[in-house]
């Protein structure tokens, strides 16, 4: 296998994208947060102190995903058409499940952005909730679907939905 960040020297550097056609681009990522029963309940009756959690982190886990190529070196920057975050509470797991998703048209894909976002998101959820539970775990933090490009779709196997 060819490495694709890295010239014939060993030197990283960013991919030429540039004859690549423009294509639809989507991705989701996800991920879990675990908590305290007692935190979990305060994040879902909106009694935190620090206020609305899952709005401050939805908003954070966008503003990540649009900061990826800052963080990540070798990503490209992107024109995002859309950037969503959402939460599902899983009492029975006493779990925060987070999902990213990233869409662009253009010449590379949006994986990473929606990585970055999820992961933004729980580090947000983990920021506003350690004065309660500093025992929360991150967690279980994957690529769930992406479409569009050369590679096609694909689908995390750990998925039971598109």
């Amino acid at each position: 296998m060819e490495f694709t960040h890295f010239d014939q020297h060993g030197n990283a550097y960013m991919v030429d994208v540039g004859k690549k056609p423009d294509t639809e681009r989507k991705a989701t990522a996800r991920g879990s947060i675990f908590m305290s029963q007692d935190c979990l309940r305060k994040v879902a009756e909106g009694t935190m102190a620090k206020g609305d959690v899952l709005g401050i982190a939805r908003v954070a886990g966008i503003m990540g995903a649009k900061k990826t190529s800052q963080l990540i070196p070798l990503c490209h920057i992107l024109n995002l058409t859309k950037l969503s975050v959402e939460f599902e509470i899983k009492e029975e797991t006493s779990e925060i499940l987070a999902r990213c998703t990233a869409k662009t048209t253009g010449k590379t894909g949006v994986e990473m952005e929606a990585l970055t976002g999820v992961t933004t998101a729980l580090l947000t959820i983990y920021d506003m909730c350690k004065a309660v539970d500093k025992k929360m775990e991150l967690g279980d933090i994957y690529l769930e679907h992406k479409a569009g490009g050369k590679s096609g779709e694909f689908k995390h196997p750990k998925v039971d939905r598109p």
